[in-house]
């Protein structure tokens, strides 16, 4: 069975290759980030992937969007994340979408090296791995919606509450107009508001800022 894994924490990175090799697994590749991860899996066309969430650059949820796109590539790839965190708003789109071979483990409760070892081959036979506690997080009702958002998220939405637009914000930040978008369609996602709210969804959320 071949593996491809991503992780940014090298020891740790490492740590994975041998114990999956030294269980039977070939480890086809190794990134440490989004980008070298989605050319591994087209290049090796893996069994399965094992996933962190947290990548460069941003270190927020690069690696749920790469196993997303991974999976858009190479179709009903098997995708085990095995993260400290829980991101819900990418977490949530991986597990419903329908294709099986998901797995989410949390590396703090994992205790036993036979129950990884277990969740990456029931994950790479298309069944679905999620840690008890994973699931707690995803059911969660927030009473303050703005905690789903990222430290810099929070940064956009307060300038877009000060009123201004997306050229003013990127220089205010000192970043792309480009970022500033990603950013702004992360804060829609994550406060639930969809494509159909149209030109609204800027003043929703503003109106959700203020309100928190």
């Amino acid at each position: 069975m071949r593996i491809v894994i991503v992780e940014d924490n090298a020891v740790l990175m490492e740590g994975l290759d041998l114990l999956l090799t030294a269980s039977g697994f070939e480890v086809a590749a190794k990134a440490s980030e989004a980008a070298g991860f989605l050319e591994a899996v087209r290049a090796h066309r893996p069994d399965a992937a094992v996933v962190d969430v947290r990548l460069p650059p941003s270190f927020t949820d690069e690696g749920l969007q790469a196993a997303l796109a991974a999976r858009a590539a190479l179709p009903g790839l098997p995708v085990l994340v095995f993260s400290q965190y829980v991101e819900q708003v990418y977490a949530r789109e991986l597990l419903a979408d329908g294709a099986g071979g998901v797995g989410y483990l949390l590396k703090d409760r994992v205790s036993r090296v036979d129950d990884f070892l277990d969740a990456v081959r029931r994950v790479a036979a298309g069944g679905t791995v999620i840690d008890p506690e994973a699931v707690a997080q995803l059911l969660a009702r927030r009473r303050d919606p703005l905690e789903r958002l990222t430290g810099r998220e929070r940064e956009v939405l307060g300038l877009m509450a000060e009123g201004l637009g997306n050229r003013e914000i990127a220089g205010r930040l000192v970043v792309t107009e480009r970022a500033v978008h990603k950013h702004i369609g992360n804060i829609f996602a994550k406060l639930d508001l969809g494509p159909d709210d149209g030109g609204h969804r800027r003043v929703r959320a503003v109106l959700a800022y203020l309100g928190s």
